[in-house]
């Protein structure tokens, strides 16, 4: 019987967050302007705790794309997956991806962070990927989700929607933040900044 392995992308598997900077890059400098200014109140609550991750970057997306070409998009996250995240990915986190594929086990990549570069970069690798998909109507952006933002309970509930968990003998789950104290619950393996942890961790 086979293992499967879910790994966090973001401060996990990446040094750092790396939805931030791609909004820097694939957003028009003056929507990013503008949209700055009208942010501004979600941006304070969230730094000083008052709002979820998945609150900002909700509206963030909605501000920053909305009405936008779908294609150049895709274009600008394909690029990004190129140049940018091989700057940021952890040695030891490639290092334990690549002694879970030597193994033979399932690689899953659950994220909050977008599909139009996670998926580039997972598809290099032969990943499996769970993250935040951006909607689109003809070829324009919506500034939605196409479900929700993958964070929180969210990831562990598509990975029970995706994946019989009986079908595999060790259920290895990385994660770095209290975003995926639920991802982490479903592990028999956790580990938590890198530090395996034990199942009364978050009690």
């Amino acid at each position: 019987m086979a293992n499967i392995a879910f790994f966090d992308f973001d401060g996990t598997i990446s040094q750092s967050d790396t939805f931030t900077p791609f909004i820097h890059r694939a957003v028009d400098p003056k929507r990013l302007k503008w949209g700055k200014l009208v942010l501004l109140p979600y941006i304070v609550g969230y730094k000083l705790g008052l709002l979820s991750g998945s609150v900002i970057r909700t509206k963030i997306l909605k501000v920053g794309f909305k009405g936008s070409d779908a294609a150049l998009l895709r274009t600008i996250g394909l690029e990004y997956s190129q140049n940018y995240l091989p700057q940021v990915i952890r040695p030891k986190a490639m290092q334990q991806i690549n002694w879970h594929a030597a193994e033979g086990d399932k690689i899953v990549v659950v994220s909050a962070s977008m599909d139009v570069y996670l998926k580039p970069w997972c598809d290099l690798y032969g990943l499996d990927l769970i993250c935040s998909e951006i909607q689109e109507n003809n070829g324009m952006l919506t500034g939605l989700y196409q479900r929700q933002d993958c964070s929180g309970s969210i990831k562990k509930n598509r990975i029970l929607e995706y994946y019989n968990l009986s079908d595999f003998k060790e259920i290895y789950v990385y994660g770095d933040t209290l975003e995926d104290r639920e991802m982490l619950s479903l592990g028999t393996k956790r580990f938590y900044q890198w530090q395996e942890i034990d199942h009364a961790f978050f009690d």
